[in-house]
């Protein structure tokens, strides 16, 4: 057996337990381009690559600092 894969892509109920972002908030973020998004049959799938990049540039220091 292999070594346990990464997953890339959330569903919303898991980008939401991942990141703690409601599903509102993710459906703008991904509306408005902040979040990279795939349609896959009826279901979305949310970039765990982009949910880490903008989780990170919302880093609370630098907001304060501003």
């Amino acid at each position: 057996m292999g070594p346990p894969v990464e997953q890339a892509w959330f569903s919303y109920k898991e980008a939401r337990g991942y990141a703690g972002i409601g599903r509102t908030k993710l459906w703008e973020l991904i509306s408005s381009g902040q979040l990279r998004a795939a349609k896959v049959g009826r279901s979305v799938k949310i970039s765990k690559t982009s949910l880490d990049e903008y989780l990170r540039s919302q880093d609370y220091k630098e907001i304060v600092a501003k």
